[in-house]
């Protein structure tokens, strides 16, 4: 068996960065709990954007055969905004990631990357039309 000398490396750490990532665990938190260093944290995340999609693709897109009958309803007409941040470098250079959820399952619906700016939660929104959500939910941000 592989025997790995830090713990970064493992590829089921890397797995559980981009989950505690999405489930709301900071930069920090992560690095801590799973006892490796703020900056292998970033760069799992940084490696993975590639691969991520900015909308859940089981709530975005279906699979219809041919003369199926198709009705749509909303699967939540409310979302739960949140965000959370780290730095690169100084905390000047503050990076945040942007995320909607539904709050009754707990689904992620969309997430962003950017500032903490009314341009990036227009995005976020942006990304959510489709599902026909008119009520955003926040920590008592005032930007909205």
């Amino acid at each position: 068996m592989l025997q790995y000398c830090y713990q970064a490396c493992i590829p089921e750490i890397k797995e559980k960065i981009v989950d505690m990532a999405v489930n709301g665990c900071g930069v920090w938190d992560t690095a801590r709990l799973l006892k490796i260093c703020k900056a292998s944290v970033i760069k799992a995340l940084k490696s993975k954007e590639d691969c991520l999609v900015q909308v859940n693709p089981n709530i975005k897109t279906m699979e219809f055969n041919e003369g199926s009958e198709v009705s749509f309803k909303p699967i939540c007409d409310e979302a739960e905004i949140d965000e959370q941040w780290s730095f690169v470098g100084n905390k000047s250079n503050q990076r945040w990631l942007w995320y909607a959820i539904d709050h009754v399952t707990g689904t992620i619906l969309a997430y962003v990357f950017g500032k903490r700016k009314n341009e990036v939660f227009k995005k976020l929104k942006a990304l959510l039309e489709p599902f026909g959500i008119q009520h955003f939910y926040t920590d008592d941000w005032g930007g909205l």
